[in-house]
């Protein structure tokens, strides 16, 4: 007789799966050998594409924001991560606790990103300065993405002993002088509020530098600002600058460069791969004459579009012809002149027609 051991097996796993929790892995869309990098970028990516701003007619969209909210807060600490990869969501709840993490404060605080600037609405309490700040950006960083970590220093509210006026306003005062003479004045009122001391604190801040990013390009971080005694801290927003490249010159979701021939390949013919900004090599092959200036396309090996990371723009080669610099013998003159069989042309017009 045979025994049947796959069905208990199966049914075992089942209710293993079921102990465990949720699939936090399945949540991010990313491998469970996936990178600190990876984690970040998918929750990046999800947490835009799932907000509630952005899906109000879906009532099941803040519960989907505060898995993918979970998911992060367990998988991007080691020893958390640890602890769910050996007995599940559950052995982490029990042993550490999460779910602490505010999602929405994350995806408008940390991360530096929102939409339009963070949620929008009347302020009636006054708000500390914003400070601007320019990142220097490579455009190899600009084409693939990058995580960088900013550690800001800056002054926080604390509790202090004591009181302090505070809400003070300017307000009519009416006095009066005698029988029916009065007189208004204006005077300073302030309330009584728990006294506060400003102390520095560090804060490390991670922004991502997203592929297809533009020059001037403008993230915002949600209250890392300067501070307000009475009121909310200013923003900090960071404004991205290009850094110069040796071999590339952006122009919207295109790229520029300029390659050198010899005279020799420019008349034969050439091969000849270009590394591009992400290591992989784009391959060019000519079999007729290159003139001084001409320019090839290559669709599809440009930059990124920011909108769109599956749209890339065009990569535009210029060519340069190096003409040697040595003399030519007699012998050398008459054999060129029969390869080439060209006639003298000498024509003299205005080359800036038109311009």
């Amino acid at each position: 007789m045979t025994v049947n051991w796959c069905w208990p097996l199966t049914l075992l796993l089942l209710i293993i799966a079921c102990e465990a929790g949720r699939d936090f892995y399945k949540i991010l869309g990313v491998p469970r050998d996936a990178s600190v990098n990876q984690i970040k970028k998918a929750y990046r990516r999800l947490a835009k594409e799932y907000h509630p701003d952005k899906n109000k007619d879906d009532p099941n969209a803040e519960d989907k924001f505060k898995d993918l909210g979970a998911a992060y807060e367990v998988l991007i600490d080691d020893e958390k991560r640890q602890k769910y990869d050996r007995c599940g969501e559950e052995c982490v709840a029990k042993e550490d606790g999460f779910g602490g993490m505010d999602p929405f404060a994350s995806f408008f605080g940390d991360f530096g990103f929102g939409f339009g600037g963070g949620p929008q609405r009347e302020r009636e309490v006054p708000k500390g300065g914003d400070i601007t700040m320019q990142m220097f950006v490579t455009l190899e960083e600009l084409y693939v993405g990058n995580f960088v970590e900013m550690m800001r220093n800056k002054p926080v509210a604390r509790s202090a002993s004591g009181t302090r006026k505070c809400n003070c306003r300017q307000e009519m005062v009416t006095r009066q002088l005698g029988p029916g003479r009065f007189q208004m004045t204006q005077q300073q009122v302030c309330d009584e509020c728990p006294n506060v001391r400003l102390v520095n604190e560090e804060k490390t801040l991670e922004f991502e530098i997203e592929p297809g990013m533009v020059d001037g390009q403008e993230h915002r971080f949600i209250g890392e600002g300067e501070p307000h005694i009475d009121g909310d801290p200013g923003d900090l927003i960071i404004i991205i600058k290009t850094q110069p490249h040796e071999r590339f010159e952006r122009r919207g979701d295109d790229l520029y460069t300029n390659v050198t021939l010899s005279l020799q390949e420019a008349l034969l013919g050439f091969e000849l791969d270009i590394v591009h900004l992400d290591g992989h090599k784009v391959h060019v092959v000519r079999e007729k004459p290159t003139w001084p200036g001409a320019r090839i396309r290559k669709k599809g090996e440009g930059m990124p579009n920011y909108n769109n990371n599956n749209l890339f723009g065009t990569l535009y080669i210029t060519f340069d012809v190096e003409f040697p610099k040595g003399e030519f013998n007699a012998e050398d003159k008459e054999s060129l002149k029969k390869i080439l069989n060209q006639e003298s042309i000498g024509k003299v017009y205005n080359g800036l027609r038109g311009y």
